[in-house]
């Protein structure tokens, strides 16, 4: 049986999709523009929305990075230069910062004129936080419609068993196994409730594991790890991840 780490290293990283939307055939560049910006454009509109507190501010820079990046104005980047998250983060810094600047020296020169003061940017750091949150919202976000297309798929009710447990945290297994029965109109005991609980849990972390390793430049177990730490959801997938890797790797 295939190995989890012979699984990760056939994940193409992220860096090799940039350079393949930058070049080559047409079909092969489209292709890619269009997974990169269908994974990471919720990550870059949360990042955004977060900094600027404007659906349609966040929808303009958004919609400049979109053409930016089909344009080929990112085909210089390359993992010489950081991490692909890094590297996302200071893009699409940059593209709000031109957005608040464009905007206040706007108001400022219809007021002043052309004295008016050049606008100070936000702090990178700050930002580079609500990023971060943005990203992991948004492995979060695609993990939850993974685990309900599985649903749709096999019949098993993880996501709905689990959906109900985000909503009622204080439930106990009776109360839960209520009502469970009746979202699946079919009756449920309390030890019956438990069990699918904890398998709905260890498929939610194997798909956000596996959502995580997507996101990486080089997908092995230590970094994976390393990036569930930086993101705070080690929490959700320590079990998982132990399940799937073995130990971690013995640096002594």
């Amino acid at each position: 049986m295939e190995s989890w780490d012979d699984r990760l290293s056939r994940i193409p990283t992220q860096w090799s999709m940039v350079q393949r939307a930058h070049g080559g055939q047409q079909t092969e560049v489209g292709d890619a523009q269009r997974k990169l910006l269908e994974r990471y454009g919720g990550a870059v509109r949360r990042y955004a929305l977060a900094a600027l507190r404007n659906e349609e501010a966040a929808d303009d820079v958004f919609q400049e990075f979109a053409l930016r990046f089909v344009r080929g104005d990112f085909q210089t980047a390359s993992p010489d230069k950081g991490r692909f998250r890094s590297f996302l983060k200071t893009t699409v810094y940059h593209l709000i910062v031109d957005h608040q600047r464009k905007k206040k020296r706007g108001a400022r020169e219809a007021q002043m004129g052309d004295d008016a003061p050049e606008p100070v940017a936000p702090d990178e750091e700050s930002l580079g936080d609500l990023f971060n949150e943005s990203w992991r919202d948004d492995l979060l976000a695609r993990t939850w419609v993974k685990l309900q297309a599985a649903e749709g798929e096999t019949g098993k009710p993880y996501y709905t068993v689990l959906r109900c447990r985000v909503e009622h945290p204080e439930a106990r297994s009776p109360e839960l196994a209520e009502l469970l029965s009746e979202r699946l109109s079919k009756p449920m005991k309390a030890g019956a409730a438990r069990v699918v609980l904890h398998r709905a849990r260890e498929a939610f972390a194997d798909l956000l594991l596996d959502e995580v390793a997507h996101s990486l430049d080089e997908a092995d177990r230590d970094r994976v790890e390393q990036e569930l730490i930086d993101l705070n959801l080690l929490e959700y997938c320590r079990p998982a991840l132990e399940k799937k890797a073995g130990p971690p790797t013995d640096a002594t």
